[in-house]
């Protein structure tokens, strides 16, 4: 592992993140500003706001490091 490289690759990163109730589920997008890049998923109205917030960060984290933007 290596030490000078952040546990979160996302943590000195600008991101937006936006939760749009639709019906029984809950829309969230997930966007970096410095690339632009979003991202959208869905997730059950009853799950908890935290949850759905991790699951697009890691969503996120996973286009941007396919796009080579991290490492």
């Amino acid at each position: 592992m290596n030490p000078n490289k952040p546990l979160n690759p996302l943590e000195n990163r600008e991101i937006i993140i936006e939760f749009h109730p639709v019906g029984n589920l809950v829309k969230v997008a997930a966007m970096d500003t410095a690339t632009l890049i979003e991202i959208s998923i869905q997730g059950p109205k009853t799950a908890s706001e935290e949850t759905l917030k991790r699951n697009a960060l890691k969503r996120l984290e996973y286009v941007l490091r396919k796009r080579g933007f991290l490492e």
